[in-house]
């Protein structure tokens, strides 16, 4: 019976007769239009015939492709997308699988015009928005699919690129389809983002090098509009929009591996354009988890070429640049912590000339400057990131990466040969790189905030190594943080200058926090720019950095006292060049007087007591007449002039620290401290530090004459070092080497000795604190009476007279 009504047509089923009916018998006629609207009429009126009508429609096109009847073709799909636009009744679940396998013949075909026909039907499907949920629809194969369009090969430029646009709005479509419908197939699990991304990338990276891109699209050509390029762009940054936190991994690694695969880290244009689209497309919140991916990625990769290494590095910084209001997340340190890591590993390749399991590397010249590009690379983005985070996040940073720098006079490990010695001068000199680039742009109107005690003690503990670089570093990193009003610009070079106003100085009255940090530390920092001056080793930079630190120490931070302390260090520098106990170069000594002249011509300008800046312009004009190497115009310069008779001047051409205590003193300056010699309270630091010869090493602490006054005919009479003297110094070292050997015992002992015997000395000790304590208690609470019973106070009260708890006897284990 089902044959016979196959072949009479009055007797087949009315939905088929409509879709018969739609179809003309020419197909360039296109789709009968009113045969179309009873068909669509039909499905409204009874919708449970529409998946028959999409199962119809998929036998005829099927069957017109198998035939080459391309004409019918486009007819069926064109009458699948109006019905697909007018139905969304329950039932178009069913009439849905019919239209996809039908999209899916027609992808499929190799055809391009087939495959095109079929992308931009699943397009406007994807642009549907359902009224009812699919279970069990899969698109798995779209994806496949879609993506192998992408990477399309075909021999015609023009059908090149048609195919992989249309590949392109294929994977766009699947994105908008799934993304948002969690009973959908999950677009982000690793199986699609690994085809989707790639494809993506793919078509954006391959681009003219010639051609420029707009800023915006609404500048853009029409042609460049619908190239793969753009489009390819247009869809990664939907796809990435859409990423919530627990995606963004699954769509950042295929980018990583994409990167890898085609070696598109070392020109470093790519990955960057790549990562910028990123960054501004992903949510603001989800920054931090790109810039951890990278950082994880860079781990990685640790024993790959130094060129690659470099080019995740710059990435990682332009990212940490557009990462929003410093989203570095909420382990900042760690994020350090990684950068520091590979800094000092690529300092370990460039001294050994090897990645340790890897071989065949190129020699170790060009090695090595790769490996110093690498870490100025991760010094740069040590910066970045650190520009992005709020105050009190840099002030941790700093301090985190000034512990990791190994100093002599800590308990950090030094390593000893000359191998350790020349991989402990790079960290140095490395890690105080990435502390000037952090500094640089950090602002703090708290100078106790900004330095706290344990930052500046390391932080000055370098500046007494030997190595110049490093000192310079250190001042560096002083100045960036001192120079709050941008004045070091100011006054970059040394000069003395008649009028400071052209200068245009930014001057504000010491606060009460700087008062409070200066009356801390200005001692501590006077003795460092005092034992700095000493260094053979100083080159023009270092005078001209010191120079710099002494004016912003006058312009941000100076009261009264402080002007008069800096004016003795002045003076006192004057003296080191004047006597030259240190045996200084003639360099060194004219340095030094012209960094005394500078800051003294400057200094007398800011207080402007008329007598103080006449004293000094008189010396600076002596100086220009007799001695025109004493002043900085002809020492800092290319070609310095200098003179050997330096111990043949005259007393005229130095600043008297007589006359000038006389005329401050008169203008209400403290005269007892400014006639008082400057002379530099020497520590253990110095000891500790890497100094030149045993009687720096070991100081000696003696009274010593005026050494800032040039009347020498009035020095009193120094103390005479004798062999006792020495023999002490000495011996001190001894003891602090038998205290470090008993404290070693101590510590050995509690790691092997039995438990019982442990356990029996801490108990015997115990019971005797015990005791003590017991002592102590009653002589504080019942403290003895005198023997004249009471004492009375000056204002007649009677007062018990007691042992002071400061000068009890308490046994060792009470004291720490």
């Amino acid at each position: 019976m089902t044959g016979v009504c196959g072949c009479c047509g009055a007797l087949r089923p009315r939905y088929k007769r409509l879709v018969d009916n739609i179809f003309p018998e020419d197909p360039e006629d296109g789709l009968v239009k009113t045969n179309m609207e009873k068909l669509t009429f039909y499905a409204l009126s009874a919708p449970e015939k529409l998946d028959r009508i999409g199962a119809y429609l998929s036998e005829r096109l099927i069957r017109d492709v198998s035939r080459h009847r391309y004409g019918y073709v486009c007819i069926a799909m064109e009458a699948l997308d109006q019905l697909l636009m007018a139905c969304h009744c329950q039932s178009i679940n069913l009439f849905v699988e019919s239209f996809l396998k039908m999209v899916a013949k027609l992808l499929e075909s190799e055809k391009p015009n087939l495959q095109i026909l079929g992308t931009n039907s699943f397009v406007k499907f994807a642009n549907i928005e359902e009224d009812t949920p699919s279970y069990h629809r899969s698109y798995d194969f779209f994806v496949s699919r879609f993506s192998e369009m992408c990477h399309s090969s075909h021999d015609d430029l023009e059908i090149r690129t048609k195919i992989r646009m249309s590949g392109i709005k294929g994977l766009q479509g699947v994105v908008r389809k799934t993304v948002n419908d969690e009973l959908q197939a999950n677009i982000w699990d690793p199986q699609h983002m690994d085809k989707i991304v790639p494809s993506l990338l793919f078509n954006l990276q391959h681009v003219e090098e010639a051609e420029s891109r707009s800023p915006s699209p609404l500048q853009a050509t029409e042609k460049e509009k619908e190239s793969p390029t753009e489009l390819a762009e247009r869809c990664l940054r939907e796809l990435l929009g859409r990423a919530a936190y627990g995606n963004i991994k699954n769509a950042i690694t295929p980018v990583l591996i994409h990167l890898d695969n085609h070696s598109l880290w070392e020109p470093k244009i790519f990955a960057t354009r790549c990562f910028r689209i990123i960054m501004y497309s992903i949510q603001p919140q989800h920054s931090h988890l790109v810039i951890q991916q990278l950082l994880g990625h860079l781990d990685a990769n640790s024993k790959s070429a130094a060129t690659v290494r470099a080019g995740i590095v710059e990435v990682l910084s332009e990212a940490a640049v557009i990462a929003a209001s410093g989203s570095v997340g909420p382990t900042v340190l760690e994020v350090f912590n990684t950068l520091l890591r590979q800094l000092r590993l690529s300092i370990d390749y460039a001294l050994t000339g090897s990645y340790n399991c890897i071989t065949g590397v190129s020699s170790k010249i060009i090695k090595e400057h790769e490996e110093r590009m690498f870490q100025e690379a991760v010094i740069k983005t040590i910066g970045s990131f650190a520009s992005t985070l709020p105050t009190y996040q840099q002030s941790e940073v700093m301090a985190f990466i000034m512990n990791k720098v190994p100093l002599p006079s800590t308990q950090q490990s030094i390593e000893a040969g000359k191998a350790g010695e020349n991989r402990n001068r790079l960290t140095q000199i490395m890690l105080l790189k990435s502390l000037l680039q952090v500094s640089v742009g950090f602002q703090c109107s708290n100078m106790l905030t900004a330095l706290p005690s344990a930052f500046l003690d390391r932080l000055l503990s370098a500046a007494l190594m030997e190595d110049a670089e490093i000192r310079l570093f250190v001042l560096e990193i002083l100045i960036s943080f001192i120079d709050r009003h941008d004045n070091r610009q100011k006054f970059s070079t040394i000069s003395t200058i008649s009028d400071i106003s052209v200068l245009k100085l930014k001057v504000e009255k010491c606060s009460r926090q700087d008062s409070v940090f200066m009356k801390k530390h200005s001692q501590q920092l006077f003795r460092h720019i005092y034992l700095i001056c000493k260094e053979e080793s100083n080159i023009q930079a270092h005078y001209e950095a010191l120079y710099s630190m002494l004016v912003l120490i006058s312009i941000e931070l100076a009261n009264e006292e402080v002007v008069v302390d800096l004016i003795r260090l002045v003076l006192a520098v004057q003296e080191i060049a004047q006597i030259n106990e240190d045996n200084l170069t003639a360099y060194n000594r004219c340095a030094l007087f012209a960094l005394g002249a500078a800051y003294l011509n400057l200094i007398s300008q800011l207080i402007t007591v008329p007598t103080f800046c006449q004293h000094i312009h008189e010396v600076i004009q002596m100086r220009q007449k007799e001695a025109p190497y004493l002043l900085p115009e002809d020492v800092f310069v290319e070609k310095p002039r200098l003179s050997k008779s330096l111990d043949r001047l005259g007393p005229e051409v130095f600043f008297w620290q007589s006359k000038i205590s006389e005329v401050l003193g008169g203008s209400g300056y403290n005269a007892d401290r400014l006639s008082t010699p400057y002379v530099p309270q020497l520590t253990d630091e110095d000891r500790l530090s890497k100094r030149k010869s045993i009687g720096e090493t070991i100081s000696l602490q003696v009274e010593v004459e005026s050494r800032n006054s040039p009347e020498r005919e009035q020095r009193a009479p120094a103390e005479e070092i004798t062999y006792e003297t020495l023999k002490k110094a000495i011996d001190s070292v001894a003891v602090e080497e038998q205290e470090r050997e008993r404290r070693r015992q101590v510590v050995e002992k509690f790691q092997k000795a039995p438990f019982e015997e442990i356990a029996a000395h801490c108990g015997a000790r115990a019971t005797l604190l015990q005791s003590k304590l017991n002592q102590i208690f009653e002589i504080t609470i019942r403290p003895p009476p005198s023997p004249s019973g009471t004492i009375t106070a000056a204002y007649g009260q009677p007062q018990n007279h007691s042992i002071p708890v400061y000068e009890m006897k308490f046994p060792d284990l009470c004291v720490y």
